[in-house]
């Protein structure tokens, strides 16, 4: 029990009875009495009535005047926390012939102190049950507010694109290849919102509102080619593409524009189409699964698409670009450079170059002249000037479709593999053969060996055959050359070699306005 005091009131004086604690409670507090006395109105020396309850031993009484006052009822002091979530409450016993406080008195009283939510009736009922003095008695308890959360993005992209360079594993750095860009699929998941939690407000024990703090509210902000879900929380991809975040926002695009292609971007690898608004730099590689769209020069450059090339100032090569597109190809000019198209190729100079096409090259505009080039199509070559008075190699090929050709050499090659596998794989499964013919009983090893060599010998022999009627079908293909034609819109010059399938003709002499064309196994020439 907590030592305590309580005020005696008689004839003679006003006295403090002092019961000093037990069991190990807190001891009296001077501090306490003081504030007590104080709000009483009485009189007293502190240091008096603190020497005195020192000399105390168990219980005790201190004089402190000779007036003689009217009973005090028991009393209490509340102490309301900080936060104001709590209170708590200590009580004061009564003076001699003073009245003790009934459970409806302590609520009254706590409302003098503002204390009006939360009242924990228990602790009345337990103070009045076991009267403790100086004692603390968690008298309320305010409701805690409850915080909400903000809503947050999380991003499955790289919101940091910076191009910088990498190292290599020697330590050397690699301007190349800079992973300057966010590649995407159609359909891959781009963001996901979780929302804001509003939070619920508290009530302290004054009955005062708490208010939960201010949450930040967020939305999902894109641009096109990006859908949300159907709840708003998820943006998707709609194309294949780049993404990249700005100011908050997404952007998804299938065209990647960059100025130029130097060591700012590094090598670009898109699945979408590239624009570039320069030039493309020597030694870079451009790949686009689009069409690649070049305002500017490609010089010594690598620039590979799945659709369309355009290149507006056309490409310089310096002996090394090589430009290749499963589309069309199309150039202002093409120099020194290697150019392969799965479609059409359209220039108005092709210098010094090798030139491929499926099905035709148009040479045009105002030059229009191919000199000291290899220039193939499968359909048409067609050109204003062919070949050049100073005797530069010029050579045009027709009725051969590069990418046939290139399939072809693809399996001929497979096809010589597999023979030479078989040469290796036929003379042991004969071995087995005979020996299994001659009724020797083979061992547990030999029979596994004998299964795999025959497995091999199945699957060498299917593939040799898939390729030799592969082979049979491209050279079916590659017979029809009935429109194969060269066209020369005004001279082409002695010297020019012109190919048609299989046959050559040298030009001895300067033609004008004519047509090449096979015709019962020679290359004819007409006027146009």
């Amino acid at each position: 029990m907590n030592g305590y005091f309580q005020l005696n009131n008689s004839e003679l004086g006003t006295f403090l009875d002092i019961i000093k604690e037990t069991d190990g409670g807190n001891p009296i507090n001077i501090n306490e009495i003081s504030e007590y006395l104080i709000k009483k109105g009485i009189t007293f020396d502190i240091a008096f009535v603190n020497r005195e309850i020192n000399k105390i031993s168990g219980k005790g009484s201190i004089k402190l005047d000779d007036i003689h006052r009217y009973p005090e009822r028991e009393s209490l002091k509340v102490t309301i926390a900080t936060d104001k979530l709590s209170a708590i409450c200590r009580f004061y016993p009564p003076s001699n012939k003073g009245d003790l406080l009934s459970k409806a008195d302590i609520i009254k009283d706590l409302e003098v102190f503002n204390v009006k939510y939360g009242i924990d009736e228990n602790e009345i009922d337990k103070f009045i049950n076991n009267r403790l003095y100086c004692t603390d008695y968690v008298i309320a308890n305010g409701k805690p507010v409850v915080h909400g959360t903000d809503a947050y993005i999380e991003y499955f992209f790289n919101t940091d694109l910076r191009a910088k360079p990498q190292l290599n594993e020697d330590g050397s750095v690699d301007f190349f290849n800079l992973n300057a860009v966010n590649h995407i699929n159609e359909g891959d998941l781009l963001a996901r919102l979780t929302k804001e939690t509003l939070g619920e407000p508290g009530i302290d024990v004054t009955n005062s509102p708490i208010k939960p703090r201010d949450v930040k509210r967020l939305t999902l902000k894109f641009g096109h080619n990006v859908r949300l879900s159907e709840d708003g929380l998820e943006a998707y991809s709609m194309v294949n593409g780049h993404v990249n975040l700005i100011d908050s926002t997404i952007f998804v695009s299938n065209v990647f524009e960059v100025e130029n292609v130097d060591a700012s971007t590094g090598n670009i690898d898109y699945n979408g189409s590239v624009k570039i608004n320069g030039n493309v730099n020597s030694n870079f590689v451009v790949r686009a699964k689009g069409n690649i769209e070049i305002k500017g020069v490609v010089e010594g450059a690598y620039v590979i698409a799945d659709g369309n090339i355009i290149m507006s100032s056309g490409v310089n090569g310096m002996s090394k670009a090589t430009i290749q597109a499963k589309g069309n190809v199309i150039a202002k000019y093409i120099e020194n450079a290697t150019v392969i198209s799965g479609g059409c190729i359209r220039t108005e100079a092709i210098m010094h170059s090798k030139v491929s096409a499926s099905d035709q090259v148009v040479v045009d505009g105002r030059k229009g002249n191919i000199s000291g080039s290899y220039v193939s199509a499968k359909n048409l070559i067609e050109v204003k000037t062919l070949g050049s008075p100073y005797g530069s190699d010029t050579v045009i090929q027709l009725g051969i479709d590069p990418a046939m050709k290139a399939k072809m050499e693809e399996l001929n090659q497979e096809v010589e593999n597999t023979g030479k596998q078989l040469a290796q794989v036929i003379p042991v499964f004969d071995a087995f053969k005979q020996k299994i013919a001659k009724g020797v009983h083979l061992s547990d090893e030999q029979k596994k060996t004998f299964d795999t060599v025959s497995q091999a010998a199945k699957q060498l022999l299917e593939k040799r055959e898939d390729c030799l009627i592969a082979l049979d079908e491209i050279k079916d293909s590659m017979i029809d050359i009935s429109n194969s034609m060269a066209i020369v819109h005004d001279v082409v010059y002695s010297g020019t070699k012109v190919c048609i399938n299989e046959l050559q003709m040298t030009l001895k002499s300067d033609y004008k306005y004519c047509k090449f064309y096979k015709d019962r196994g020679d290359i004819k020439t007409t006027s146009l």
